[in-house]
C-alpha cells in the first residue's frame, strides 16, 4: 500500500474506498491479508485519479475499461500520460512517471515538504542520473516557460531554486569525492538572475566526480575569475537563462576571459545560451545544450592534456 500511495498520490483511504464500494480495483491478498498491487492495477489506479481530477465523478467511472479510461484522459496505450493537468495548466507527457506534474504543482503552492517529498520519491524510484534528466532538467525548463509567460511569479522560481538546491546538497553529502578531483566553479554572469540551471549544472557534475564550486546568480567577471583561481579550478560553467538580448552580456563575458588563466576550459548553457553564441565562440567557450553535452565536456576536459570538444 505505502509504495502504490507513492506512485499514484492517492490516500490509502480513498484507495479502500475506490476498492470496496466502487470495485475500481481488486488486488491479491497476502497469507496476512496485505493487499498486493500489480503494475496494471497501479496503472489503473493513475488513470482513475487523473480522471477524477479532470472533473469525473469516481462512481460513473470506476467500471469503465483501462482503454476507455485512456480515452478520456488522454493517456497512451503504454500508460504515461500525454497530458496531465496541474492547476488548469496542461503539460506534455513526461518520463518522470509524473514526477513533473506533482512537483510543479507543490512549487505552485509553495509548499516545501511536499516538493521534497516528490524529490525524494523520484530520487529513490529513478535513481540519481534519472533524478536529474527525467525531473530536474524538464523542471527547469518549464518553470522558465511559465515565468516567461507571467504564469509563474519570481518568489515561485526562486522558491523552486531553494528547495531544489538544498535537496540535492544533501544528497550529494554522503558521497566524499578523492583530493585530486578536478575542480568545476559555476555561475551566471551579471545580468544573469536565473538560478535552477546553474544547480542543476552544479548537482550533474558533482554526481559525474567533479569538485564543484557553486557560486550562484549575477556575478561579475571579476568575481567569478577570482573564485576561478582560488579554487584551482580546471573548468568553469556558465549558465545563460535571461534575458537572450543582453547588450552589456557580451562585454562581460570578453572581461571574464582576460581575468581567466588561458588553458582554463569553459562551457556554457541554458535557455538563452545560443543567443550569445558569437561571444561565447570568441572566448572559446563550448555549448552544451543539454545534459549529455555537459557531461561530454567534462569527459573531455578530464582526460589528461585533452582539450574541450565540442558538445554534440
Amino acid at each position: 500500500m505505502k509504495s502504490v500511495v507513492q506512485r499514484t498520490g492517492l490516500s490509502p483511504h480513498v484507495i479502500r474506498v475506490w476498492e470496496k464500494r466502487y470495485g475500481a480495483v481488486a488486488p491479491r491478498r497476502t497469507p496476512s491479508n496485505r493487499r498486493l498491487y500489480s503494475d496494471a492495477e497501479v496503472r489503473r489506479l493513475l488513470l482513475l485519479h487523473a480522471a477524477t481530477k479532470a472533473g469525473h465523478s469516481i462512481g460513473t467511472i470506476a467500471r469503465l475499461s483501462d482503454e476507455q479510461l485512456r480515452a478520456l484522459t488522454g493517456w497512451t496505450d503504454e500508460g504515461a500520460p500525454v497530458r496531465n493537468h496541474v492547476n488548469g495548466h496542461a503539460l506534455p507527457g513526461d518520463p518522470s512517471g509524473g514526477y513533473l506534474a506533482a512537483a510543479l504543482d507543490a512549487v505552485r503552492r509553495m509548499d516545501a515538504r511536499a516538493c521534497e517529498a516528490v524529490l525524494m520519491r523520484a530520487s529513490l524510484e529513478l535513481g540519481s542520473q534519472g533524478l536529474l534528466q527525467k525531473l530536474i532538467a524538464p523542471l527547469t525548463g518549464k518553470l522558465g516557460d511559465l515565468w516567461q509567460a507571467g504564469e509563474l511569479t519570481a518568489a515561485e522560481e526562486h522558491f523552486a531554486s531553494a528547495v531544489v538546491r538544498s535537496f540535492l546538497a544533501n544528497l550529494a553529502r554522503p558521497f566524499a569525492l578523492p583530493e585530486h578531483a578536478p575542480g568545476l566553479v559555476v555561475a551566471t554572469p551579471a545580468g544573469q538572475l536565473h538560478e535552477l540551471g546553474a544547480v542543476l549544472v552544479a548537482a550533474a557534475a558533482s554526481g559525474h566526480g567533479w569538485r564543484v564550486t557553486y557560486l550562484g546568480t549575477s556575478l561579475p567577471a571579476v568575481e567569478i575569475a577570482g573564485a576561478v583561481q582560488r579554487a584551482g579550478a580546471r573548468a568553469l560553467a556558465l549558465s545563460i537563462v535571461y534575458p537572450a538580448d543582453d547588450p552589456q552580456l557580451p562585454g562581460e563575458l570578453q572581461a571574464l576571459k582576460r581575468f581567466l588563466p588561458e588553458s582554463l576550459a569553459i562551457v556554457a548553457g541554458g535557455r538563452a545560451a545560443a543567443a550569445y553564441q558569437s561571444a561565447l565562440d570568441a572566448i572559446g567557450a563550448v555549448l552544451a545544450e543539454d545534459l549529455r553535452g555537459l557531461y561530454a565536456f567534462l569527459d573531455s576536459v578530464r582526460q589528461p592534456n585533452g582539450a574541450p570538444a565540442p558538445a554534440r
